[in-house]
């Protein structure tokens, strides 16, 4: 891991397994409420139990928590996985009813938590592409 990922990596990461580890007993409505809205987003989503899909999102949310604070994990794996975690998001906020101004892509302020969840993407992509540019700049 490049030393300048340091500051990106904990942070995000430390943000992503809190999250997850506040998902771990979500159970009843609101694991329902989780579901029915990722299942406004993405469709196939609606195959697995509400309380399942919760315990799922919460172990995947840990493993990228922990992968993102392992310096041993290579900033480019890790910007993988967090670019796909933050293009789910991006995709609920884009496809959930209400969250944006119609014909638009300025949050409405009920959408305003969701649009920002782009900063993970951004993020993501950031850790790949410094990876991959620093590996041919420097033929590692």
């Amino acid at each position: 891991m490049k030393f300048s990922h340091l500051p990106l990596r904990v942070s995000v990461g430390a943000f992503i397994l809190n999250s997850g580890l506040g998902k771990r007993s979500l159970e009843g409505e609101a694991a329902q409420g989780m579901h029915a809205m990722a299942v406004g987003a993405v469709p196939q989503l609606g195959q697995l139990e509400p309380d399942r899909f919760a315990r799922l999102l919460s172990r995947a949310e840990i493993a990228l928590g922990a992968a993102l604070l392992a310096p041993f994990v290579p900033s480019a794996l890790v910007g993988l996985g967090l670019s796909a975690f933050g293009a789910g998001l991006v995709q609920l906020y884009l496809r959930t009813p209400g969250m944006r101004e119609p014909g638009s892509l300025k949050p409405t302020q009920q959408g305003t938590g969701l649009a920002k969840d782009v900063w993970l993407l951004g993020a993501g992509l950031t850790l790949v592409l410094d990876d991959l540019t620093h590996r041919r700049r420097w033929g590692c």
